[in-house]
């Protein structure tokens, strides 16, 4: 794998940086305002806030499954701190007691991380995390009336799809039932999707790839190939064609306007995932992914840390689509 080393190599780097840190926690009163990282989250800190945390350390548990001899064992050492039984006892009943923290972002990058470990020397140590996240997804989804179709953390259709892959590989039929159900009520009959006013100007997804990207795991794939075409008429001929171009990126350590570096990468990831269902015009949507992981990759390793606390998963998924 060509940047296992690199992209390990900053993601340790970027885990074991304390500070700046975004602990997004909410106080409930005078005793309750110590927000030192590794206190309030001794899993999750480093790598800015929580979630990039977590995600950063899915990018490490899949860079040694997929490279163990280039990445060595520095991500071992990183994790085997993070990952005890004691840490994660203590994430997990901080989600618990704070059932909106991290909703639905946060959760599915940590219910990806379980998924990842769970033939790993983690594995026991991370499945309470998995169930308390399953209860959550359980809970929530009855209660949210309508999804967040934006470009950011809290787009439901991407939460939804890396959640659904998560629990399908940790064999919760449970809650890759009520996901499905959820997807095909919210987006089973989206058509003629316009995307003109995309990209937002802090985006890093793509609304309108990444629902594509949900359904295209939940319906059976001549089912899903029909609601493509209806959903993004013309994708890769004449329509949607800024989906395929790279979006103007800025590395100047803004972390709002750093989000475009990402929606890049997850563009390609998106694209490469669902080519396959428009064989006519497949290689033009692998062209468009390669041009935006190309112009990107450079700010994976060697960007501001605004950009590279985050980008290697985000790389992770285009490169293995």
């Amino acid at each position: 794998m060509e940047y296992a080393a690199a992209w390990a190599d900053i993601a340790c780097e970027v885990l074991e940086t304390p500070y700046p840190y975004g602990a997004g926690h909410a106080s409930t009163g005078p005793d309750d305002v110590d927000v030192t990282p590794d206190r309030l989250h001794p899993a999750f800190h480093g790598s800015y806030d929580w979630h990039s945390s977590a995600h950063m350390q899915w990018s490490l548990v899949r860079l040694l499954a997929l490279a163990p001899d280039q990445v060595g064992r520095r991500p071992i050492e990183v994790l085997d701190k993070r990952l005890t039984p004691e840490a994660i006892a203590t994430e997990a009943e901080y989600l618990r007691e704070r059932p909106s923290y991290e909703r639905p972002y946060g959760w599915a990058w940590a219910a990806m991380l379980v998924a990842a470990g769970r033939q790993t020397q983690w594995a026991d140590a991370l499945r309470p995390l998995g169930d308390v996240i399953a209860d959550l997804v359980l809970a929530w989804l009855p209660k949210q009336a309508y999804p967040v179709r934006h470009g950011v953390h809290l787009n439901s259709a991407f939460a939804l799809a890396l959640l659904f892959e998560a629990y399908d590989e940790l064999g919760r039929a449970d809650v890759v039932e009520a996901i499905r159900s959820r997807a095909l009520e919210w987006f089973g009959d989206d058509t003629a999707y316009d995307t003109r006013f995309e990209p937002s100007g802090t985006d890093f997804l793509s609304p309108a790839l990444t629902e594509a990207e949900l359904m295209r795991r939940v319906l059976p794939d001549a089912e899903f190939a029909d609601w493509l075409s209806a959903f993004l008429p013309g994708l890769g001929k004449d329509a949607h064609r800024h989906l395929l171009e790279v979006p103007i990126t800025d590395d100047t350590g803004d972390g709002q306007l750093a989000h475009l570096s990402g929606l890049a990468l997850s563009r390609a990831w998106q694209l490469r995932t669902i080519a396959p269902a428009l064989p006519d015009v497949a290689s033009a949507l692998r062209q468009g992914a390669d041009r935006q992981v190309e112009a990107t990759l450079p700010t994976v390793t060697g960007g501001d840390f605004m950009s590279t606390h985050w980008l290697v998963s985000f790389a992770l998924l285009a490169d293995q689509a």
